[in-house]
């Protein structure tokens, strides 16, 4: 899995974080940052959950 994330998309909720936090981050300005854009299979069932309440759509993943 590869998680992609349109920044410029991102509202700020932090719901991503709250879900994945060894995955997403936010800077500064609450917008997303991906701490890690291949994460190791038992995390995906929550990379998976971020993606899908993420309120802006600003997560994609790409199944590899």
């Amino acid at each position: 899995m590869r998680v992609e994330v349109d920044r410029p998309r991102c509202v700020a909720s932090g719901q991503c974080v709250l879900v994945a936090p060894d995955v997403f981050d936010q800077d500064d300005d609450g917008i997303v940052v991906t701490l890690d854009e291949r994460p190791d299979a038992p995390r995906h069932e929550d990379v998976r959950e971020a993606a899908a309440i993420c309120p802006a759509a600003a997560i994609a993943l790409r199944e590899e």
